[in-house]
């Protein structure tokens, strides 16, 4: 897999939208070297990774491991079974609050009704927030609403986390309605000054349920690729 973003959770410890992760430590992304896990069917699931390194409670700096291993984390080689396309160049990240919009307001306000014009009037202002130079930039994010490039991915994530191969099963109604339990964790664009690009400029997504963020249990993230 490829190793594509660490968060040091320090950086976050008092920012609002993350204060249900730990104050300290590190979650570390990877992803499907090869690019082929889109998070459209549930055969899917293993094309991605999210790891918890807690710190360790002695002095002496390292990372703890979940169990009793210990480790120490330093920077590694890449394999050089890694494919040119999947090795990134690493960049440093800050943090900083901003707006979000949900890609369509039905998804926070059940039952509104909107006329035709309406939608496309919230749409057009949607793709444009909040500014063309902005939207120019690579739009990176941990919680909030995404920068949705295709279908609701909550949905998605609430099926084929499910194993519900499609909307047909006959199990798709009773996921449909936990649908809104699934948040926003990471939000990964494509971006030149890291030789990151996912698909066709697209964007990759990790997915957590609510429950299972208040538990800390990263490894049931689900993953999507967007592409526009």
């Amino acid at each position: 897999m490829s190793f594509v973003a660490q968060i040091r959770l320090e950086d976050l410890a008092n920012l609002a939208p993350a204060q249900e992760l730990p104050k300290k430590g590190l979650l570390a992304f990877f992803y499907d070297s090869t690019q082929e896990t889109y998070g459209a069917d549930p055969a899917d699931r293993g094309g991605w990774k999210v790891f918890f390194f807690p710190p360790a409670p002695a002095a002496g700096g390292g990372w703890r491991l979940w169990g009793n291993r210990q480790a120490e984390l330093a920077p590694a080689q890449t394999p050089a079974v890694l494919p040119p396309g999947a090795r990134f160049k690493p960049c440093l990240l800050s943090f900083a609050l901003e707006l979000s919009l949900p890609p369509a307001p039905a998804q926070v306000i059940p039952g509104l009704s909107w006329s035709e014009d309406q939608i496309q009037h919230y749409e057009d202002f949607y793709t444009g927030f909040p500014n063309a130079e902005d939207r120019r930039l690579p739009h990176h994010r941990m919680f909030g609403w995404p920068n949705q490039l295709q279908d609701d991915m909550q949905l998605q994530c609430a099926l084929y986390a499910n194993d519900i191969p499609s909307v047909d099963d006959p199990r798709a109604a009773e996921a449909a309605r936990q649908k809104d339990n699934w948040q926003l964790l990471l939000q990964l664009d494509s971006d030149d000054q890291a030789d990151m690009r996912w698909a066709s400029y697209g964007m990759l997504y990790y997915w957590i349920e609510r429950a299972a963020l208040q538990l800390g249990q990263y490894d049931k993230t689900w993953l999507v690729l967007q592409s526009g």
